[in-house]
Protein backbone atom coordinates (compact mmCIF):
# COMPACT_ATOMS: atom_id res chain seq x y z
CA UNK A 1 0.00 0.00 0.00
CA UNK A 2 1.39 3.23 -1.03
CA UNK A 3 2.42 6.75 1.04
CA UNK A 4 -0.15 8.47 -1.04
CA UNK A 5 -2.93 5.96 -0.22
CA UNK A 6 -2.35 5.59 3.32
CA UNK A 7 -3.07 9.54 3.36
CA UNK A 8 -6.38 9.14 1.59
CA UNK A 9 -7.15 6.81 4.08
CA UNK A 10 -6.45 8.96 7.21
CA UNK A 11 -8.41 11.73 6.02
CA UNK A 12 -11.18 9.94 5.25
CA UNK A 13 -11.21 8.70 9.17
CA UNK A 14 -10.88 11.85 10.25
CA UNK A 15 -14.00 13.21 7.91
CA UNK A 16 -15.68 10.08 9.06
CA UNK A 17 -15.29 10.74 12.54
CA UNK A 18 -15.95 14.62 12.40
CA UNK A 19 -19.81 13.97 10.55
CA UNK A 20 -20.29 11.24 13.08
CA UNK A 21 -20.02 13.71 16.32
CA UNK A 22 -21.98 16.25 14.28
CA UNK A 23 -24.67 14.37 13.70
CA UNK A 24 -24.47 13.04 17.29
CA UNK A 25 -24.66 9.29 15.86
CA UNK A 26 -22.61 7.96 18.31
CA UNK A 27 -20.03 9.09 21.28
CA UNK A 28 -16.81 10.73 20.87
CA UNK A 29 -14.94 8.11 23.24
CA UNK A 30 -16.31 5.28 20.57
CA UNK A 31 -16.11 7.26 17.20
CA UNK A 32 -12.42 7.55 18.45
CA UNK A 33 -12.27 3.89 18.58
CA UNK A 34 -14.34 2.58 15.56
CA UNK A 35 -13.10 4.57 12.79
CA UNK A 36 -9.62 4.27 13.85
CA UNK A 37 -9.32 0.59 14.34
CA UNK A 38 -11.19 -0.08 10.78
CA UNK A 39 -8.51 1.90 9.65
CA UNK A 40 -5.87 -0.24 10.86
CA UNK A 41 -7.74 -3.34 10.13
CA UNK A 42 -7.34 -2.08 6.56
CA UNK A 43 -3.48 -0.88 6.79
CA UNK A 44 -2.90 -4.05 7.73
CA UNK A 45 -4.78 -5.91 5.17
CA UNK A 46 -3.02 -3.86 2.96
CA UNK A 47 0.49 -4.86 4.51
CA UNK A 48 1.17 -1.08 5.52
CA UNK A 49 1.44 -2.59 9.09
CA UNK A 50 1.45 -5.46 11.11
CA UNK A 51 -0.58 -6.26 13.66
CA UNK A 52 2.21 -5.85 16.35
CA UNK A 53 2.78 -2.64 15.00
CA UNK A 54 -0.87 -1.85 15.73
CA UNK A 55 -0.55 -2.57 19.20
CA UNK A 56 2.98 -0.46 19.83
CA UNK A 57 0.96 2.42 17.99
CA UNK A 58 -1.66 2.03 20.68
CA UNK A 59 0.45 1.98 23.75
CA UNK A 60 2.64 4.94 22.30
CA UNK A 61 -1.35 6.67 22.10
CA UNK A 62 -2.11 5.52 25.55
CA UNK A 63 1.31 6.79 26.77
CA UNK A 64 0.76 10.30 25.56
CA UNK A 65 -3.24 10.60 26.78
CA UNK A 66 -3.19 8.54 29.85
CA UNK A 67 -1.74 11.98 31.75
CA UNK A 68 -4.30 13.91 30.72
CA UNK A 69 -6.93 11.50 31.82
CA UNK A 70 -5.25 11.15 35.15
CA UNK A 71 -5.84 14.80 35.66
CA UNK A 72 -9.39 15.29 34.26
CA UNK A 73 -10.24 12.28 36.79
CA UNK A 74 -8.62 14.28 39.89
CA UNK A 75 -9.22 17.57 38.74
CA UNK A 76 -13.22 16.80 38.65
CA UNK A 77 -13.03 15.21 41.34
CA UNK A 78 -11.03 17.79 43.48
CA UNK A 79 -13.60 21.05 42.05
CA UNK A 80 -16.30 18.86 42.34
CA UNK A 81 -14.87 18.79 46.43
CA UNK A 82 -14.75 22.11 46.41
CA UNK A 83 -18.38 22.75 44.91
CA UNK A 84 -19.29 20.89 47.51
CA UNK A 85 -17.66 23.23 50.29
CA UNK A 86 -19.46 26.03 49.02
CA UNK A 87 -16.21 27.84 48.13
CA UNK A 88 -17.28 28.59 44.47
CA UNK A 89 -20.75 30.39 45.58
CA UNK A 90 -18.75 32.70 47.68
CA UNK A 91 -16.59 33.45 44.62
CA UNK A 92 -18.83 33.60 42.69
CA UNK A 93 -21.07 36.00 44.95
CA UNK A 94 -17.60 37.94 44.96
CA UNK A 95 -18.09 38.02 40.73
CA UNK A 96 -21.60 38.66 41.36
CA UNK A 97 -20.54 42.06 42.91
CA UNK A 98 -18.03 43.19 40.76
CA UNK A 99 -19.79 42.69 37.20
CA UNK A 100 -23.48 42.93 38.84
CA UNK A 101 -25.77 42.02 36.52
CA UNK A 102 -23.62 43.03 33.08
CA UNK A 103 -23.28 39.68 30.89
CA UNK A 104 -20.63 41.10 29.35
CA UNK A 105 -19.00 42.11 32.38
CA UNK A 106 -18.50 38.30 33.14
CA UNK A 107 -17.29 37.71 29.50
CA UNK A 108 -14.54 40.54 29.98
CA UNK A 109 -13.83 38.50 33.29
CA UNK A 110 -13.84 35.48 31.49
CA UNK A 111 -10.93 36.82 28.62
CA UNK A 112 -8.76 38.28 31.28
CA UNK A 113 -8.76 35.19 33.63
CA UNK A 114 -8.07 32.79 30.32
CA UNK A 115 -5.05 35.31 29.53
CA UNK A 116 -3.69 35.45 33.01
CA UNK A 117 -4.10 32.38 33.36
CA UNK A 118 -2.58 31.07 29.84
CA UNK A 119 0.68 32.89 30.94
CA UNK A 120 2.60 29.04 32.01
CA UNK A 121 1.18 28.00 28.76
CA UNK A 122 -0.56 25.34 29.72
CA UNK A 123 -4.09 24.37 27.97
CA UNK A 124 -5.12 21.75 30.70
CA UNK A 125 -3.97 24.11 33.74
CA UNK A 126 -5.55 27.10 32.14
CA UNK A 127 -8.79 25.42 31.79
CA UNK A 128 -8.90 24.17 35.32
CA UNK A 129 -8.49 27.71 36.59
CA UNK A 130 -11.04 29.29 34.10
CA UNK A 131 -13.69 26.99 33.58
CA UNK A 132 -14.54 25.94 37.50
CA UNK A 133 -14.28 29.14 38.80
CA UNK A 134 -16.88 30.96 35.85
CA UNK A 135 -19.07 28.23 34.89
CA UNK A 136 -21.18 28.64 37.88
CA UNK A 137 -21.56 32.17 37.26
CA UNK A 138 -22.71 31.33 33.67
CA UNK A 139 -25.46 29.05 35.21
CA UNK A 140 -26.72 31.45 37.56
CA UNK A 141 -26.63 34.73 34.67
CA UNK A 142 -28.40 31.84 32.16
CA UNK A 143 -25.41 32.40 29.68
CA UNK A 144 -24.41 29.24 27.35
CA UNK A 145 -21.17 27.11 28.59
CA UNK A 146 -20.23 27.23 25.08
CA UNK A 147 -19.96 31.39 25.17
CA UNK A 148 -17.29 30.14 27.89
CA UNK A 149 -15.44 28.08 26.30
CA UNK A 150 -15.16 29.91 23.30
CA UNK A 151 -14.24 33.21 24.93
CA UNK A 152 -11.48 30.95 26.67
CA UNK A 153 -10.20 29.28 23.88
CA UNK A 154 -9.62 32.51 21.64
CA UNK A 155 -7.54 34.00 24.67
CA UNK A 156 -5.71 31.13 25.12
CA UNK A 157 -5.17 30.35 21.67
CA UNK A 158 -3.15 33.46 21.40
CA UNK A 159 -1.40 33.41 23.96
CA UNK A 160 -0.03 30.38 23.39
CA UNK A 161 2.39 32.50 21.40
CA UNK A 162 4.64 32.97 24.07
CA UNK A 163 8.05 31.75 23.84
CA UNK A 164 7.88 29.03 26.26
CA UNK A 165 4.38 27.83 25.04
CA UNK A 166 4.73 24.62 23.23
CA UNK A 167 3.87 25.46 19.46
CA UNK A 168 6.29 28.70 19.38
CA UNK A 169 9.07 26.22 20.88
CA UNK A 170 8.53 23.52 18.71
CA UNK A 171 8.51 25.90 14.85
CA UNK A 172 11.45 27.49 16.27
CA UNK A 173 13.22 24.09 16.62
CA UNK A 174 12.05 23.15 13.03
CA UNK A 175 13.77 26.53 12.19
CA UNK A 176 17.28 26.18 14.10
CA UNK A 177 16.44 29.56 15.83
CA UNK A 178 15.42 30.40 19.75
CA UNK A 179 12.11 30.39 20.39
CA UNK A 180 12.61 33.81 22.01
CA UNK A 181 13.68 34.99 18.48
CA UNK A 182 10.51 33.98 16.96
CA UNK A 183 8.35 35.29 19.25
CA UNK A 184 9.75 39.17 19.14
CA UNK A 185 9.03 38.36 15.40
CA UNK A 186 5.45 37.74 16.21
CA UNK A 187 4.94 39.81 19.05
CA UNK A 188 3.14 42.71 17.28
CA UNK A 189 0.36 40.13 15.89
CA UNK A 190 0.21 38.86 19.54
CA UNK A 191 -0.52 41.86 21.18
CA UNK A 192 -3.05 42.76 18.18
CA UNK A 193 -4.83 38.99 18.86
CA UNK A 194 -4.88 40.22 22.79
CA UNK A 195 -7.06 43.19 21.86
CA UNK A 196 -9.12 40.86 19.37
CA UNK A 197 -9.56 38.61 21.86
CA UNK A 198 -11.07 41.40 24.33
CA UNK A 199 -13.09 42.60 21.77
CA UNK A 200 -14.72 39.49 21.09
CA UNK A 201 -15.48 38.55 24.70
CA UNK A 202 -17.39 42.25 24.49
CA UNK A 203 -18.94 40.83 21.67
CA UNK A 204 -19.94 37.62 22.94
CA UNK A 205 -21.39 39.43 26.04
CA UNK A 206 -23.98 41.58 23.93
CA UNK A 207 -24.46 38.37 21.68
CA UNK A 208 -25.68 36.65 24.90
CA UNK A 209 -27.58 39.81 26.44
CA UNK A 210 -29.49 39.84 22.97
CA UNK A 211 -30.66 36.53 23.67
CA UNK A 212 -32.10 36.61 27.06
CA UNK A 213 -29.34 36.07 29.65
CA UNK A 214 -28.80 37.62 32.89
CA UNK A 215 -30.09 37.83 36.16
CA UNK A 216 -32.92 39.90 35.59
CA UNK A 217 -33.47 39.26 31.66
CA UNK A 218 -35.93 37.10 29.66
CA UNK A 219 -34.30 33.90 30.47
CA UNK A 220 -33.88 34.56 33.99
CA UNK A 221 -37.82 35.32 33.93
CA UNK A 222 -38.47 31.93 32.90
CA UNK A 223 -36.07 29.83 34.62
CA UNK A 224 -36.12 31.91 38.05
CA UNK A 225 -37.96 29.52 40.06
CA UNK A 226 -35.02 26.62 39.30
CA UNK A 227 -32.51 28.96 40.31
CA UNK A 228 -34.23 29.74 43.82
CA UNK A 229 -34.78 26.10 44.22
CA UNK A 230 -31.26 25.50 43.09
CA UNK A 231 -30.11 27.94 45.29
CA UNK A 232 -32.12 27.14 48.50
CA UNK A 233 -30.69 23.48 48.05
CA UNK A 234 -26.85 24.78 48.01
CA UNK A 235 -27.84 26.69 50.88
CA UNK A 236 -29.38 23.87 52.66
CA UNK A 237 -26.08 21.63 51.54
CA UNK A 238 -25.10 19.62 54.68
CA UNK A 239 -21.94 19.11 53.04
CA UNK A 240 -21.05 22.92 52.88
CA UNK A 241 -18.04 24.26 54.83
CA UNK A 242 -18.28 28.06 55.15
CA UNK A 243 -16.38 28.38 58.18
CA UNK A 244 -13.13 26.80 56.52
CA UNK A 245 -13.70 29.20 52.62
CA UNK A 246 -9.85 31.04 53.65
CA UNK A 247 -8.09 27.41 54.00
CA UNK A 248 -9.88 26.07 51.10
CA UNK A 249 -8.99 29.23 49.20
CA UNK A 250 -5.33 28.44 50.18
CA UNK A 251 -5.37 25.03 49.03
CA UNK A 252 -6.75 25.83 45.49
CA UNK A 253 -3.58 28.09 45.32
CA UNK A 254 -1.25 25.83 46.80
CA UNK A 255 -2.69 23.10 43.94
CA UNK A 256 -2.26 25.87 41.19
CA UNK A 257 1.30 26.87 42.19
CA UNK A 258 2.35 23.71 41.62
CA UNK A 259 0.80 23.26 38.58
CA UNK A 260 2.53 26.46 37.57
CA UNK A 261 5.38 25.29 39.04
CA UNK A 262 5.47 22.67 36.80
CA UNK A 263 8.30 20.28 38.84
CA UNK A 264 5.55 17.27 38.95
CA UNK A 265 3.13 15.63 36.48
CA UNK A 266 0.31 17.78 36.31
CA UNK A 267 -2.23 15.30 38.08
CA UNK A 268 -0.05 15.02 40.97
CA UNK A 269 -1.39 18.80 42.45
CA UNK A 270 -4.51 16.90 42.15
CA UNK A 271 -4.46 14.19 43.77
CA UNK A 272 -2.33 15.89 46.85
CA UNK A 273 -5.39 18.17 46.84
CA UNK A 274 -8.17 16.04 46.99
CA UNK A 275 -6.37 13.63 49.76
CA UNK A 276 -5.70 16.97 51.61
CA UNK A 277 -9.19 18.52 51.14
CA UNK A 278 -11.01 15.45 52.09
CA UNK A 279 -9.05 15.26 55.38
CA UNK A 280 -9.24 19.01 56.32
CA UNK A 281 -13.12 19.58 55.07
CA UNK A 282 -14.18 16.27 56.93
CA UNK A 283 -12.17 14.69 58.97
CA UNK A 284 -10.93 10.88 58.79
CA UNK A 285 -14.50 9.66 57.77
CA UNK A 286 -14.47 6.76 54.80
CA UNK A 287 -18.38 7.55 54.48
CA UNK A 288 -17.84 10.84 53.93
CA UNK A 289 -15.18 10.77 51.54
CA UNK A 290 -17.04 8.02 49.60
CA UNK A 291 -19.86 10.15 49.25
CA UNK A 292 -17.91 13.02 47.56
CA UNK A 293 -16.39 10.93 45.13
CA UNK A 294 -19.16 9.13 43.94
CA UNK A 295 -20.96 12.32 43.38
CA UNK A 296 -18.58 13.46 41.11
CA UNK A 297 -17.62 9.59 39.28
CA UNK A 298 -20.08 9.94 36.72
CA UNK A 299 -18.73 13.41 35.07
CA UNK A 300 -15.01 12.03 35.60
CA UNK A 301 -15.55 8.25 33.71
CA UNK A 302 -17.24 10.07 30.79
CA UNK A 303 -14.56 12.05 30.20
CA UNK A 304 -12.03 9.21 30.95
CA UNK A 305 -13.41 6.98 28.35
CA UNK A 306 -13.14 9.84 25.55
CA UNK A 307 -9.71 10.29 26.33
CA UNK A 308 -8.89 6.36 26.49
CA UNK A 309 -10.57 6.66 23.40
CA UNK A 310 -8.40 9.44 21.78
CA UNK A 311 -5.34 7.11 22.50
CA UNK A 312 -6.58 4.79 20.00
CA UNK A 313 -6.91 7.60 17.82
CA UNK A 314 -3.62 9.60 18.58
CA UNK A 315 -1.59 6.22 18.41
CA UNK A 316 -3.20 4.86 15.42
CA UNK A 317 -3.01 8.34 13.29
CA UNK A 318 0.15 10.18 14.88
CA UNK A 319 2.56 7.69 16.61
CA UNK A 320 5.36 6.71 14.31
CA UNK A 321 6.24 3.15 13.72
CA UNK A 322 10.39 2.78 13.32
CA UNK A 323 11.40 3.10 9.40
CA UNK A 324 7.46 3.62 8.71
CA UNK A 325 5.84 7.02 8.21
CA UNK A 326 3.09 7.75 10.91
CA UNK A 327 -0.69 8.16 8.59
CA UNK A 328 -0.56 12.00 9.61
CA UNK A 329 3.20 12.39 7.98
CA UNK A 330 1.73 10.46 4.95
CA UNK A 331 -1.52 13.07 5.26
CA UNK A 332 1.00 15.53 5.09
CA UNK A 333 3.10 14.42 1.99
CA UNK A 334 -0.50 14.37 0.46
CA UNK A 335 -0.74 17.82 0.64
CA UNK A 336 2.69 18.41 -0.98
CA UNK A 337 1.95 16.67 -3.67
CA UNK A 338 -1.30 17.61 -4.95
CA UNK A 339 -0.64 21.60 -3.91
CA UNK A 340 -1.22 23.62 -7.49
CA UNK A 341 2.19 25.42 -8.33
CA UNK A 342 0.22 28.89 -8.45
CA UNK A 343 -0.39 28.16 -4.89
CA UNK A 344 3.02 27.43 -4.15
CA UNK A 345 4.12 31.26 -4.94
CA UNK A 346 1.46 32.74 -1.83
CA UNK A 347 2.21 29.02 0.38
CA UNK A 348 2.12 31.02 3.60
CA UNK A 349 -1.64 32.88 2.82
CA UNK A 350 -2.84 29.28 1.93
CA UNK A 351 -1.50 27.82 5.33
CA UNK A 352 -2.96 30.85 7.18
CA UNK A 353 -6.37 30.06 5.17
CA UNK A 354 -6.68 26.49 5.92
CA UNK A 355 -4.55 26.15 9.11
CA UNK A 356 -7.88 26.03 11.36
CA UNK A 357 -9.66 23.08 9.46
CA UNK A 358 -6.16 21.43 9.24
CA UNK A 359 -5.59 21.80 13.32
CA UNK A 360 -8.64 19.68 13.64
CA UNK A 361 -7.20 16.80 11.55
CA UNK A 362 -3.14 17.08 13.11
CA UNK A 363 -2.10 17.55 16.74
CA UNK A 364 0.63 19.50 17.87
CA UNK A 365 3.75 17.53 17.31
CA UNK A 366 2.51 16.00 13.93
CA UNK A 367 1.88 19.66 12.43
CA UNK A 368 5.16 21.40 13.27
CA UNK A 369 6.96 18.60 13.34
CA UNK A 370 5.70 16.74 10.27
CA UNK A 371 3.95 19.27 8.05
CA UNK A 372 6.07 22.60 9.22
CA UNK A 373 9.64 20.91 7.54
CA UNK A 374 7.57 19.78 4.26
CA UNK A 375 5.92 23.05 3.70
CA UNK A 376 9.56 25.28 3.95
CA UNK A 377 10.59 22.43 1.23
CA UNK A 378 8.08 23.36 -0.34
CA UNK A 379 8.27 27.17 -0.07
CA UNK A 380 12.02 27.28 -0.60
CA UNK A 381 11.12 25.46 -4.32
CA UNK A 382 8.84 29.06 -5.04
CA UNK A 383 11.83 31.43 -3.26
CA UNK A 384 9.76 31.86 0.14
CA UNK A 385 11.74 32.44 3.33
CA UNK A 386 10.99 29.75 6.36
CA UNK A 387 10.18 32.36 8.51
CA UNK A 388 7.14 33.59 6.62
CA UNK A 389 5.89 29.93 6.30
CA UNK A 390 6.66 29.32 9.76
CA UNK A 391 4.94 32.39 11.00
CA UNK A 392 1.47 31.21 9.10
CA UNK A 393 1.58 27.98 10.60
CA UNK A 394 2.48 28.89 14.39
CA UNK A 395 -0.04 32.42 14.54
CA UNK A 396 -3.09 30.88 12.37
CA UNK A 397 -2.68 27.16 13.51
CA UNK A 398 -2.75 28.67 17.62
CA UNK A 399 -6.28 30.12 17.21
CA UNK A 400 -7.69 27.00 16.25
CA UNK A 401 -5.44 24.59 19.12
CA UNK A 402 -7.92 24.49 21.64
CA UNK A 403 -11.07 23.34 19.36
CA UNK A 404 -9.08 19.91 18.15
CA UNK A 405 -10.03 16.87 19.25
CA UNK A 406 -6.21 16.21 19.02
CA UNK A 407 -5.78 18.23 21.18
CA UNK A 408 -6.12 16.37 25.15
CA UNK A 409 -6.62 19.67 26.68
CA UNK A 410 -9.38 20.25 24.71
CA UNK A 411 -11.39 17.16 25.73
CA UNK A 412 -10.45 18.19 29.56
CA UNK A 413 -12.31 21.34 28.34
CA UNK A 414 -15.21 20.75 27.08
CA UNK A 415 -15.58 18.07 29.90
CA UNK A 416 -15.29 20.37 33.03
CA UNK A 417 -17.28 22.59 30.71
CA UNK A 418 -19.98 20.01 30.76
CA UNK A 419 -20.19 20.37 26.72
CA UNK A 420 -20.63 18.21 23.62
CA UNK A 421 -16.66 18.62 21.78
CA UNK A 422 -19.38 19.01 19.00
CA UNK A 423 -21.21 21.66 20.44
CA UNK A 424 -18.11 23.14 21.44
CA UNK A 425 -16.64 23.13 17.54
CA UNK A 426 -19.70 24.35 16.07
CA UNK A 427 -20.01 27.40 18.52
CA UNK A 428 -16.42 28.24 18.25
CA UNK A 429 -15.09 26.94 14.87
CA UNK A 430 -16.18 30.06 11.94
CA UNK A 431 -15.28 32.41 15.25
CA UNK A 432 -11.43 31.35 16.03
CA UNK A 433 -11.55 30.72 11.57
CA UNK A 434 -12.14 34.48 11.19
CA UNK A 435 -10.00 35.41 14.32
CA UNK A 436 -6.91 33.07 12.80
CA UNK A 437 -7.83 35.31 9.07
CA UNK A 438 -8.05 38.92 11.08
CA UNK A 439 -4.51 37.98 12.78
CA UNK A 440 -3.06 37.03 9.40
CA UNK A 441 -4.50 39.67 7.35
CA UNK A 442 -2.66 42.29 10.35
CA UNK A 443 0.52 40.11 10.09
CA UNK A 444 0.64 41.19 6.54
CA UNK A 445 -0.14 44.81 6.77
CA UNK A 446 2.43 44.96 9.32
CA UNK A 447 4.95 43.74 6.72
CA UNK A 448 5.44 40.78 8.84
CA UNK A 449 4.14 38.08 6.51
CA UNK A 450 4.47 38.03 2.70
CA UNK A 451 2.07 37.82 0.40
Amino acid sequence: MSEAVVGILGFITIIAIVVVLFQSRTLPSIAFIVFPTILAIILVIGGYYTFDDIGSLIKSGFSSTGPTAALFVFSVLYFGLMTDTGMFDVIINALMKLVGSSVVGVTMVTCIIALVGHLDGGGASTFCIVVPAMLPVYKRMHMRPTTLLRVAVLSMGILNLMPWAGPTMRAATVLGIQAADLWHTILPIQIFGILLALGHAFLAGVQEKKRGAGLTGKLAEIEGEVVVEEAAQAQANELARPKLFIVNILLTVGVIAMLIWGAFPDYVPFMLGLAVGLFINYGFTANAHKKIINSHAGPALMMCSTLMGAAILMGILVKDVEGINSVVTCMADLIKMVLPTFLGQHLPIVIGILSVPLALAFDTDSYFYGMLPVMIGIGEGFGINAIHVAIAMVVCRNCATFISPMVPATLLGVGLAEVDIKDHIKASFMYVWGFSILCMIFAIIAGIMVL
